[in-house]
């Protein structure tokens, strides 16, 4: 029997044998195992809380339209400037935000009155206007914060608003009444601004007929009686006694009301055929890419709800219902005035940052800004108003934001959404999916279309504190 040998391993040989495989690996089993899967996951869906808020009204014609009771209040208008250096001109056609000259389109005219603006710099509590004193100038603030005022009860001073980048005042100086002003303006911050002379401002209309006639002219308007929200008032009589002769009157209305039409969103979905025929266990591929470019389609739609020049809430805010932060940072002050502005608000709308500015002011002061539950939700709230997130509202280059308030609903003469249900092919309420076809290289493609719009329907209805910074700074 011959002697059996052994050798010694070679290096790392026994290491080798104690790793050999003794069983099925997980690679090689999950080749035959059915996973748990997900359906596909999209990181841009958020809380939509814009388009929640709104009450959606069905608009079977696709336009809107808003009738209103005839309005005379003209409120000073927000214009844009061109800055070249240090030199500072109003965009001519912007001149038609001053009171005014509202209506007023003759291109050359208004070039020729841009001109005779003069820029004037002010250091921070320089007085640009006093109390008092004649109202012989039009300003138009290209850049700066500045503060209107008054006298107190008691003779001291009280701040009865703030004034931004594209405010103006004195545009009523234009009339040429003599009057005096009701307030003294006065720079918070290194201001800009332009400054019209009434005696250049005679010197154009001299010259110009039109222009002359149509300043008149709707100055003249102010000689109507007004109520508090500038319509026309209905004349009535109370608390009278005997057989006194009643006032006549009827509720004027606008000649050319708003209207609304519904704007869109569309895509074209492109899906392979063999995708769509074989990879549908256990989730339906197509299904699944509509799912997604729906939820993409309705991120796009508040976005535009927010920031479309035509029916975004940002810009058919009226300039009556905005106001300036008074410190820079988002305060209780600010938006308690905010609140104040109308009767009923539902909610606020802002950029989680502008949110998170305004709880450092609380916590400053030592407040807490409350909670409450919407929706099954608990949210930050201001006085009972929810204060609802929303990434939507832009912020600038400067680091500044805005913060939205309004009160919703056709009972309330609020905010309202605009849609229109029972649409071809709807798969939900003013959405649909309409099937293009198959082209030559086996793809189907299907055209995905949502169908919105916003209404304000009377002004007060919506606010907006602009100038909202967010950053953190020393102390905040």
């Amino acid at each position: 029997m011959p002697l059996e040998t052994t050798t010694a391993p070679a290096a790392g040989a026994e290491s080798v044998q104690q790793r050999e495989q003794q069983s099925l690996s997980t690679a090689a089993a999950r080749n035959l195992a059915t996973t748990t899967k997900s359906e596909p996951q999209m990181q841009g869906i958020s809380s939509r809380w814009a388009t929640r808020m709104l009450p959606w009204v069905n608009v079977p014609g696709a336009t809107y339209r808003v009738n209103r009771r005839l309005s005379f209040t003209v409120g000073d208008g927000r214009v844009s400037f061109v800055k070249t250096g240090s030199k500072v001109q109003v965009i001519p056609a912007e001149l038609g935000e001053l009171p005014l000259l509202r209506g007023f389109s003759d291109a050359d005219v208004l070039g020729v009155l841009a001109d005779k603006f003069v820029q004037k710099d002010f250091t921070p509590g320089q007085v640009i206007v006093q109390a008092g004193r004649k109202a012989d100038h039009v300003y138009l603030i290209a850049h700066g914060k500045v503060e209107r005022i008054g006298e107190g009860p008691y003779g001291d001073e009280s701040v009865l608003g703030l004034m931004a980048d594209g405010d103006t005042f004195g545009g009523r100086v234009l009339a040429g009444q003599g009057k005096k002003w009701e307030f003294t303006a006065r720079a918070m911050t290194a201001t800009t601004v332009l400054a019209l002379p009434l005696t250049a401002y005679k010197t154009v209309a001299d010259r110009h007929e039109a222009l002359r006639t149509h300043v008149q002219q709707i100055s003249s308007n102010g000689h109507r009686k007004l109520n508090r929200s500038g319509e026309a008032a209905i004349e009535m009589s109370a608390g009278h006694v005997g057989e006194e002769t009643l006032p006549q009157t009827f509720a004027d209305y606008e000649l050319s009301p708003r209207e609304y039409e519904l704007s869109v969103a569309q895509t074209v979905l492109r899906v392979h055929s063999r995708v769509a025929d074989l990879y549908n266990e256990p989730m339906n591929q197509t299904q699944q890419q509509l799912r997604l470019t729906i939820e993409a389609l309705r991120e796009r739609q508040e976005h535009e709800l927010i920031n479309n020049e035509e029916f975004g809430l940002l810009h058919n805010a009226d300039f009556e219902q905005r106001i300036s932060t008074y410190s820079g940072p988002p305060t209780p002050d600010d938006m308690d005035e905010l609140l104040s502005m109308r009767r009923k608000t539902r909610c606020f709308l802002a950029h989680p940052k502008a949110i998170a500015a305004f709880g450092r002011q609380c916590n400053k002061r030592g407040l807490y800004f409350g909670g409450i539950e919407l929706h099954g939700n608990h949210l930050p709230a201001w006085r009972g108003v929810p204060l609802l997130p929303c990434g939507k509202i832009p912020i600038s280059e400067q680091g500044t934001s805005s913060i939205i308030a309004m009160r919703t609903g056709e009972d309330d003469q609020g905010v309202i959404g605009l849609f229109q249900t029972g649409i071809p092919d709807e798969v939900e309420p003013g959405l649909n999916v309409r099937f293009m076809g198959i082209d030559d290289q086996a793809i189907i493609s299907y055209l995905v279309s949502s169908y919105y719009s916003a209404a304000v329907l009377v002004p007060d209805a919506l606010g907006v504190l602009e100038n909202v910074e967010i950053a953190r700074t020393n102390g905040s």
